[in-house]
C-alpha cells in the first residue's frame, strides 16, 4: 500500500479521499498575528503620547512659564523697594549721609531689576494682547515714577532738612509719586503676575487630568497586548503540537517589562509634577509675593515718619499688610503687635500654609522680632522723639526686617530645590523612556517575526 505524505506530520493511505486544504490555518496565524501587532501598537502609541505630555508639563512648568512667572512675580517687589528706598532717603534729611546713598543706590538696582522682569513679563505675554498692554502701562508709569521720584529726591537734597518729615514741597511731590506706584503699578504688577501664572495653572490641570487617562490607556493596551501574545502561542503550540516557542516567550516578557516600566513612569511623572507645583511652585511664588509685600511694609514705616498728614493711613496699610501676611483678629495695630508677641494661636494669612518645619519656624520669630521692632519705632514717633524714631528704623528696624527677609529667602530656596529636584526627577524618568523604547519595539518585532515566520513557512 502506497502512502501519500499530505500535511508535515500527516500521512495517509493512497487512493483514500484526501482531507480538505487547510489553508484556513496560516490565515488564522496572519489574523492573530495582526491583531497582536495592532495591540503591542496601541501600546507604544499610548506610551509615546503619554510620555510626550507627561514631558510638556514638566517642561512648561519646570523650564518654561514656570521660571519666568516666579521672575514676574519679583517685580512686585522691586517696584516696592524702589518707593521703599526714596521714601528712606527722604527721611533721612541731611544726616545718615552714606545710608542715604546706599538707599539711592539700592534704588537704582530695583528698577533695573524691574526693568528686566518687565521684559520678561512681555515675552510671557505672547500674543496676549491684553497682557502686552498691562506691560506696555507699567513702563509708561513707571517712566513718570522716575521722574516724579527724581524730583523728590533732588528738591530733599537742596533742602537739607533735619531727620523727619521733609518741607511740604518734598512730600508734595513724593504723595504723587508715591500715589502712583501705590495705587497704579503695584496692582498693575500684581495682577501681571496672576494673569501670567494661568499659564502654568491652566498646563497643570490640563496634564494633571490627562497624564492618568493616559496612564490607563498605556495600561489596558499592554494587557491586551499580552492577551493576544498569549492567545497567539496557545494557537500556535495546539496547532502544531509543540511547545511554546521560546521567540514568542520572550517578546511577551519584553512586552511586560515595557507596560510595567511605562506605567512606573508615568505615574512617576505625575507625582513629580504635582511636586513641583504644589509644593516647590506654589510656595516659591507664594514666597516671593509676601517678600514684596513685606518689603512694601517697611516702605510704610518710613512714610508713616515723611508724611504726618497721611501718617494715619499709612498705620493702617501696615496693619492691613501685616494681616495678610499673617492674620491674627485685630481691630488696630496695638491689638496686632500684641497678639503676634503672644503667639495667639496658629498663624493664618498668606505665610500660614508655609510656616511649618524649621524654616517655617525661623521665619515666624524673624517676623515677629520685626513686629515687636516696630512696636519701639512708633512709640518714639507717638512722644514725639523723631530723630531716635529714625535711628529706630535705619538700625534696629532694618536690623529686623532684614533678618526676617533672609528667613524667608531661605524657606523659598527649599522650596526651589524642591522643585528643581522633582523636575529633574521627572525629566530623566522620561528620558530612561524615551531611550529603552526604541529596543523594545524594535526587538519584540523581531521576535514576532522569529517565532511566527517558521510556522508560516511549512505551508509553503
Amino acid at each position: 500500500m502506497t502512502l501519500v505524505q499530505n500535511h508535515p506530520g500527516a500521512v495517509v493511505p493512497a487512493g483514500a479521499p484526501a482531507p480538505p486544504p487547510r489553508r484556513s490555518v496560516p490565515g488564522r496565524i496572519r489574523v492573530i498575528s495582526g491583531v497582536t501587532v495592532a495591540a503591542l501598537a496601541l501600546l507604544f502609541a499610548a506610551l509615546g503620547v503619554g510620555s510626550l505630555t507627561a514631558g510638556d508639563g514638566l517642561q512648561v512648568i519646570g523650564r518654561g512659564a514656570g521660571p519666568q512667572v516666579v521672575a514676574t512675580a519679583g517685580l512686585y517687589l522691586a517696584l516696592s523697594d524702589m518707593d521703599a528706598q526714596v521714601a528712606n532717603a527722604l527721611v533721612m534729611g541731611d544726616q545718615y549721609g552714606q545710608q542715604r546713598r546706599q538707599a539711592v543706590d539700592r534704588y537704582e538696582r530695583r528698577r533695573t531689576e524691574a526693568n528686566q522682569a518687565l521684559l520678561k513679563a512681555f515675552e510671557l505675554a505672547g500674543d496676549n494682547a491684553a497682557e502686552r498692554r498691562t506691560v506696555q502701562s507699567v513702563l509708561d508709569g513707571l517712566g513718570r515714577y522716575e521722574r516724579l521720584a527724581g524730583q523728590a529726591l533732588l528738591l530733599n537734597e537742596q533742602s537739607r532738612h533735619a531727620p523727619g518729615a521733609p518741607p511740604d514741597t518734598v512730600v508734595g511731590t513724593y504723595r504723587q509719586a508715591t500715589d502712583l506706584m501705590r495705587l497704579v503699578l503695584l496692582p498693575q504688577a500684581y495682577n501681571l503676575t496672576l494673569e501670567s501664572g494661568t499659564i502654568v495653572r491652566r498646563t497643570y490641570d490640563d496634564k494633571n487630568a490627562m497624564v492618568p487617562l493616559l496612564r490607563s490607556a498605556v495600561l489596558l493596551a499592554g494587557l491586551l497586548a499580552l492577551g493576544c501574545l498569549v492567545w497567539l502561542q496557545i494557537y500556535l503550540a495546539r496547532r502544531f503540537r509543540r511547545v511554546f516557542g521560546p521567540a514568542l516567550l520572550v517578546a511577551t516578557l519584553a512586552t511586560v517589562v515595557s507596560l510595567i516600566l511605562g506605567v512606573n513612569v508615568l505615574g512617576q511623572d505625575q507625582t513629580d509634577l504635582r511636586t513641583a507645583k504644589t509644593q516647590g511652585f506654589d510656595s516659591v511664588l507664594t514666597l516671593a509675593k509676601a517678600r514684596a509685600i513685606s518689603n512694601s511694609m517697611q516702605g510704610d514705616q518710613s512714610r508713616y515718619l515723611l508724611d504726618k498728614d497721611r501718617a494715619d493711613t499709612y498705620e493702617h496699610t501696615f496693619l492691613d499688610k501685616s494681616q495678610t501676611i499673617v492674620y491674627f483678629e485685630s481691630g488696630n495695630l496695638t491689638q496686632y503687635h500684641a497678639k503676634v508677641a503672644a503667639d495667639a494661636g496658629a498663624a493664618r494669612g498668606m505665610l500660614g500654609p508655609e510656616l511649618t518645619g524649621p524654616e517655617g519656624v525661623r521665619v515666624l520669630e524673624a517676623y515677629r522680632a520685626f513686629q515687636k521692632a516696630d512696636t519701639s519705632f512708633r512709640a518714639l514717633a507717638l512722644e514725639g522723639r523723631t530723630a531716635e524714631a529714625v535711628t529706630a528704623k535705619l538700625e534696629p528696624v532694618t536690623a529686623a526686617f532684614d533678618a526676617y527677609d533672609r528667613a524667608l529667602v531661605a524657606l523659598a530656596e527649599r522650596h526651589e530645590r524642591t522643585f528643581d529636584q522633582a523636575i529633574d526627577a521627572g525629566e530623566n524618568a522620561l528620558d530612561n523612556l524615551w531611550r529603552l523604547l526604541p529596543f523594545a519595539i524594535a526587538g519584540i518585532g523581531l521576535l514576532m517575526i522569529a517565532g511566527v515566520w517558521p510556522r508560516l513557512k511549512e505551508y509553503r
